[in-house]
């Protein structure tokens, strides 16, 4: 039951561009206890499907600039076979911290974020 309460939550979430694979990732290692590379892999072929299926609505609803998703995917190409390489030959232990602290990082980012949005939509209400 997990297994299918995960799929569907990161599904969702991947869907909506925002990283499902992270949320996958935490909860292959956290509740399924599954080794960091192997969930890490596993998320790698569970965005094929889920992004075929994001990317379909979304050309069908002309959100995608083509001119920019070319220059990003040949060098996010390039970048996933440097990782790939780095992510087997780094311990997992600290292969799993890295993962911590990239959660933690995007963790600030979005509060960073809110705490801005927030003061802003205070100043134009106070205006």
């Amino acid at each position: 039951m997990i297994e299918i309460i995960t799929g569907f939550v990161s599904g969702i979430v991947s869907g909506t561009g925002m990283g499902g694979g992270t949320i996958l990732i935490l909860c292959l290692g956290l509740f399924l206890g599954v080794d960091q590379k192997i969930a890490q892999a596993t998320n790698l072929v569970f965005f094929i499907p889920t992004s075929i299926a994001a990317i379909y609505i979304n050309i069908k609803q002309k959100k995608i600039n083509f001119k920019i998703t070319k220059i990003v995917v040949f060098w996010g190409i390039i970048g996933a076979v440097i990782g790939a390489i780095i992510a087997q030959r780094i311990d997992v232990n600290l292969l799993r911290k890295l993962f911590g602290i990239f959660l933690a990082g995007i963790a600030i980012h979005e509060i960073v974020v809110l705490v801005t949005e927030y003061k802003n939509i205070k100043k134009r209400n106070n205006k």
